[in-house]
């Protein structure tokens, strides 16, 4: 919906109570210059207009739009110069701002570092760079930042991009002959968002430019923020250049929501969809899903869609329903040998054909054990289901599981890592 039309459809809606021509009158050249999340901006020629839309019609106005949105819309009536709207690239105009944002224990020093940074770009904390699994609200965060920067500096020109992206595009650009377009899309943005910043680890030419990428943005003063499933010194293969330079900011992880801040989720997003769910429904989603604020927010959709399209009672039994399906629908938790290989083959930086070839270097042998051991803990498979998916007979997957058993006794890292590719698949 267009920013000019969403003003049309109030006034139309404020017809049912005050006089078409009245509103003609006074909102005939008022203009939409910005609507992100929950805040709307109107601008009008002069102050005598902002005055008496402010004191006769303001109320009307924030009725009609909580009818057309199902929230509550901050309006803010300017005037003089009309400002352009900032570029934004690759960002959605959505509600993934801090109005939006649970803020709870797991997740207060992201949220404060994400803040500090919106008001003060380049400033503090460049680069800013989040870690945490997947589903816990990083790129929400990047989001808000661009958002909010958005508002306040109109002038930014921002960019966001996933990491895997950054190198499609740049080996689109080396096939087309056109790195100098792709160049000045990145290397001129005064605030750069790029997420799951991992993938890019082990790719020796997208290091290369992203390294010059990044010296080009923070070196003219501007800034930069990256998220990843974990902090860089765990990001295997990545260039000890590029881990100096992320490590030189601010790191702050997010961790999976408490319990409180669950509930808190909960009643934030049955509240977005304009409806109030039971205290035993809330307490019954958030002991049912405990680590994935993305799982937490598809039930409670799940459950107006089903109390809506199928006439079913608000109940707990209608709830279990829902976490059950949304579960279902969540891959990760019903993970195949494909999907475990494809996980610790991103967490390893390597191409998951990699781990059922027959390489026998360092690099490819201790992630080839690990998805045999994963394949064989998590889904239960036999010996020889594990040899036929890996290409290998039986006495090699038996190795390979002790070995890492043998490891785990051992190596504290190598529980570490065990944890990280179960919480990141059960989180897919």
């Amino acid at each position: 919906m267009a920013n000019q039309q969403i003003l049309e459809m109030a006034l139309k809606q404020m017809e049912q109570t005050i006089n078409p021509v009245t509103l003609t009158a006074w909102f005939d050249d008022a203009k939409v210059t910005a609507f992100e999340g929950s805040r709307l901006t109107l601008h009008v020629p002069n102050d005598f207009k902002k005055e008496i839309i402010e004191s006769r019609f303001i109320d009307a106005l924030k009725s009609a739009l909580k009818t057309l949105f199902d929230e509550e819309i901050t309006v803010e009536i300017v005037t003089g110069e009309v400002k352009q709207a900032p570029e934004m690239i690759g960002v959605p105009n959505d509600t993934y701002t801090f109005d939006h944002f649970i803020v709870g224990s797991s997740n207060k020093f992201a949220h404060a570092a994400a803040t500090a940074v919106s008001k003060k770009p380049a400033i503090v904390y460049n680069p800013l760079f989040i870690y945490g699994h997947s589903g816990l609200g990083k790129t929400h965060l990047l989001y808000a930042i661009a958002h909010e920067l958005r508002i306040t500096h109109s002038n930014f020109k921002i960019v966001y991009v996933k990491g895997e992206d950054f190198t499609n595009e740049l080996i689109t650009a080396i096939q087309d002959g056109d790195m100098q377009n792709f160049r000045e899309k990145y290397r001129t943005a005064d605030l750069f968002l790029i997420d799951d910043i991992q993938f890019i680890a082990g790719k020796e030419r997208t290091q290369e430019e992203f390294f010059h990428t990044f010296n080009a943005i923070y070196e003219a003063n501007r800034q930069v923020v990256l998220t990843s499933d974990r902090p860089p010194k765990e990001i295997n293969t990545l260039e000890d250049r590029l881990r100096t330079r992320f490590e030189m900011g601010l790191l702050a992880d997010i961790q999976p929501p408490d319990y409180e801040t669950r509930i808190a989720i909960i009643k934030s997003k049955a509240e977005q969809y304009g409806y109030t769910l039971p205290s035993d429904v809330m307490d019954t989603i958030a002991n049912g899903i405990q680590s994935n604020v993305r799982q937490l927010e598809g039930a409670v959709q799940k459950i107006k869609a089903m109390h809506e399209l199928m006439n079913k009672e608000i109940t707990i039994e209608l709830a279990l329903k829902a976490i059950e399906e949304v579960k279902t629908e969540s891959p990760g938790l019903n993970p195949t040998p494909q999907m475990i290989m494809q996980a610790v083959a991103n967490y390893y930086c390597i191409p998951v054909e990699q781990i059922t070839s027959n390489k026998r270097s360092k690099d490819t042998v201790q992630p080839r054990q690990v998805s045999m051991y994963l394949v064989r803990d998590m889904l239960g498979y036999s010996l020889p289901e594990i040899g036929k998916i890996f290409s290998r007979d039986h006495t090699t997957v038996l190795h390979a599981v002790d070995k890492v058993k043998a490891q785990m006794k051992t190596s504290s890292e190598m529980n570490d890592i065990l944890k990280t590719l179960t919480d990141n698949i059960r989180s897919i």
